[in-house]
């Protein structure tokens, strides 16, 4: 399992948030690229990343930021965020980005999905985020109509190879992952999955490397010092 630990960026700063929540938002650092650089020397191969103020507004304010930890690191990087049209894709692509996470435009502009999926194959994965059930979109504000598991259904139907699931209940608030969750993910789906939301201890780590699952997002455990990275890294192998 790989561990991808998250730099979630808001004002070209290193933040958390709690449940999703914009009013409660903790900056953790001025410089992101030292964040990464930290990640690298703790034996990271990626870096999940998060435009915060993408995903609310659609656009890109944070894409030097991102261009820097590309260009600068040896890591790779993905990104969420806002995403929703070709030229935001392809924009991220030519920062050095090596894979791009639909979250709100794979629910509501289908016809966009499939042509970024058509065209970029496995370098497109979507964001799943669940909200008593549901599929959360436009920054976790909105609740659509979709159930989580018939949508990811979806999503493999259509080609998807990886899916990031967030259980939003879970996010930044250091009280364990939903390993029933993902163990009912693993087995319903061959997709790539990544579990992001509550890890906060290596027990996480442990139970989600035994499920067989892609990988797990680490953001707030890291910064508090809960877990370890180097450690996270080499029970996750």
């Amino acid at each position: 399992m790989l561990i991808f630990p998250a730099i979630d960026l808001y004002g070209g700063k290193a933040v958390r948030l709690y449940k999703g929540d914009y009013e409660q938002m903790t900056v953790y650092s001025d410089d992101p690229l030292s964040v990464a650089r930290d990640f690298e020397r703790a034996g990271a191969s990626w870096v999940h990343l998060v435009d915060l103020e993408g995903a609310k507004l659609g656009t890109t304010p944070n894409i030097e930021t991102v261009r820097n930890i590309a260009s600068r690191t040896s890591l790779l990087c993905e990104i969420g965020g806002g995403i929703r049209n070709m030229q935001t894709v392809e924009s991220y692509f030519d920062a050095g980005v090596s894979r791009v996470i639909l979250g709100t435009a794979a629910v509501t502009d289908r016809a966009f999905l499939e042509a970024a999926v058509a065209k970029y194959g496995d370098k497109i994965a979507v964001g799943v985020d669940i909200k008593d059930t549901k599929v959360a979109i436009r920054g976790w504000l909105e609740k659509s109509e979709y159930d989580a598991f018939d949508f990811c259904a979806d999503m493999q139907r259509l080609g998807v190879k990886t899916v990031i699931c967030t259980d939003i209940s879970k996010d930044g608030a250091m009280r364990g992952a939903n390993h029933a969750l993902y163990r009912e993910l693993s087995e319903k789906f061959s997709m790539q999955i990544v579990a992001s939301g509550g890890v906060s201890s290596l027990d996480d780590v442990n139970i989600l490397a035994d499920l067989g699952i892609y990988g797990a997002i680490i953001g707030k455990a890291y910064y508090t010092g809960a877990i370890e990275l180097s450690r996270a890294i080499e029970v996750a192998k």
